[in-house]
């Protein structure tokens, strides 16, 4: 029953904006709008910071750490959102004004570029991020936080997911007319 509401659900998201969802565009809104959450949070810890230091005069040590760490992860899961909603930097001087056969060729030009940095940044990390994640490694610090034990590991899965996303914008995008603008407040509905 609540498979049908789902489909139903994104059966209308898709009509309304000539975007389909299929199942990496719900990894994607998935990640994106579950990480989102962790902006109140860094917010409130950061609150925390204030207070402690400047009213109870006691500063903590890992607040900063904290906050740096929540907002890697935010921001890696960010580039995901970005490349689903197409709002990633292009340079549209030459783009908006040429046909949509050309139109298709950057596209696939830019697709190739991007699935060739993810392979290479894919291919030269994953032994330190295996090693890492392994030998769980901390920050150094005082607090000493796991931050490259997972932030390394993170990274190589969100370029994959940018590259596994580029490639299915491109296979969307390539049966458009003309390229249409994405509105992303229909991620909200």
């Amino acid at each position: 029953m609540l498979d049908k509401q789902l489909q139903e659900q994104n059966e209308k998201v898709a009509s309304k904006d000539d975007f389909p969802i299929n199942w990496i565009d719900r990894v994607s809104l998935f990640l994106s709008h579950t990480i989102k959450y962790l902006i109140p949070i860094i917010v409130l810890v950061m609150m925390y910071e204030i207070f402690m230091r400047y009213i109870m005069e006691k500063p903590t040590m890992w607040v900063n750490e904290l906050s740096l760490w929540l907002a890697g992860i935010c921001y890696l899961v960010g580039g995901i959102y970005a490349t689903r909603l197409r709002s990633h930097i292009r340079i549209v001087i030459l783009y908006d004004y040429v046909s949509r056969p050309t139109q298709r060729i950057f596209d696939l030009i830019s697709t190739i570029i991007i699935v060739t940095f993810a392979a290479a940044v894919i291919y030269g990390g994953m032994e330190d991020a295996y090693r890492s994640f392994i030998n769980w490694e901390r920050f150094a610090t005082y607090w000493d936080p796991p931050i490259p034990a997972t932030m390394k590991p993170l990274t190589l899965i969100c370029v994959f997911l940018i590259a596994v996303q580029s490639v299915n914008n491109l296979i969307i995008d390539w049966r458009n007319p003309k390229e249409k603008q994405y509105d992303p407040s229909k991620d909200l509905k």
